[in-house]
């Protein structure tokens, strides 16, 4: 009940604006996001130093990255991140952060979270993801493709699982950036779709692993995974669509990520992505399915991330209304 409260004070406030009897409509309070404000957050943060009381998200520093790279692409400062060569100082911020990123990757292959650490796949999916969105001949030129797809192997398991648990679907997004064969013969990845299929629950949402409780964060990477592999159609489709469409709060707007949970600002990407997954899927394979909109009231979602996780002032978004900002919410509260 907290959580609606702060939810349905923040509603309030907007409709009361926007119910003015001011006949003068430039003062009407719109929904609008704060871009400025939330770029100043995310350029301060990409380069600064770690404060001492954030020493938690050293292991981390690679995620960062590519959270802060994606949300400044995402609010239009492709450029400030290198992808054109309008000055120098944009080509050099590029070429700092895939110098950092170079020294988070080790000898054998695969990215750490941090330099000098060890490498894992989440901390390479990030890096890659983060060296693909800068998209110049500098970042690039910084991938070792070889090594790389050698650390992927070494990750791979018996069962065509991959060490972690979300770790199948980073596998097949590295590979896939990489041009990395994908396809379901490919014996990078013999058994994956089946490893991923156990993981579908009775709910129809996705485990971390088989007979774990289904997660927003891990249906997508399910689902993702399956699409990449060209093998979304071997999971229970409707039981996966009526689990997602159930994730949406009614009364918030915004989706929690799992059965009986909160609303949580992020899972507006780990869950408002699989409709759109699953629909342009269908749509591949010439099944009649609406494009002009997603399975989800877009609007109720829009509402909720607009008024209710925005962090004022200085920017940076939430998970929900009380909560401190960060980059993980603001890169995926963005997307």
């Amino acid at each position: 009940m907290r959580v609606e409260k702060s939810v349905e004070h923040r509603y309030d406030v907007y409709f009361d604006q926007g119910d003015s009897d001011d006949d003068d409509q430039s003062n009407v309070h719109k929904i609008i996001l704060f871009r400025a404000e939330h770029i100043e957050y995310l350029k301060n943060g990409l380069f600064k130093p770690l404060d001492h009381h954030l020493f938690v998200l050293d292991t981390s520093r690679s995620w960062m990255v590519y959270w802060i790279s994606l949300s400044l692409n995402l609010l239009g400062e492709s450029a400030y991140l290198g992808m054109c060569y309008h000055s120098f100082n944009r080509s050099l911020n590029s070429l700092k952060i895939t110098s950092f990123l170079r020294n988070c990757e080790s000898p054998h292959g695969g990215f750490g979270g941090g330099p000098n650490q060890e490498p894992h796949l989440a901390a390479t999916y990030a890096a890659v993801n983060a060296i693909v969105t800068i998209g110049n001949d500098i970042a690039f030129d910084s991938l070792n493709r070889v090594a790389i797809e050698k650390f992927l192997r070494r990750m791979q398991q018996p069962d065509g699982s991959f060490t972690l648990h979300e770790s199948a679907y980073c596998a097949l997004s590295v590979a896939k950036l990489l041009n990395i064969p994908t396809h379901p013969e490919s014996d990078l990845f013999q058994g994956t779709a089946d490893w991923i299929l156990s993981c579908q629950t009775y709910e129809g949402g996705f485990g971390a692993a088989p007979d774990h409780e289904a997660h927003g964060g891990y249906t997508f990477c399910g689902v993702a995974g399956l699409a990449l592999l060209d093998q979304l159609d071997r999971c229970d489709l409707d039981a996966l669509m009526r689990w997602t469409a159930n994730r949406q709060l009614s009364f918030e707007g915004g989706f929690s990520g799992r059965t009986n949970k909160l609303v949580d600002g992020c899972y507006s990407f780990w869950n408002g992505a699989v409709l759109p997954i699953v629909q342009s899927w269908k749509a591949q394979k010439n099944q009649m399915v609406p494009l002009d909109h997603w399975l989800f009231d877009q609007e109720a979602l829009q509402e909720y991330v607009l008024i209710c996780c925005q962090h004022q002032p200085g920017g940076g978004l939430v998970d929900k209304p009380g909560k401190n900002r960060d980059f993980y919410h603001t890169c995926y509260t963005l997307s």
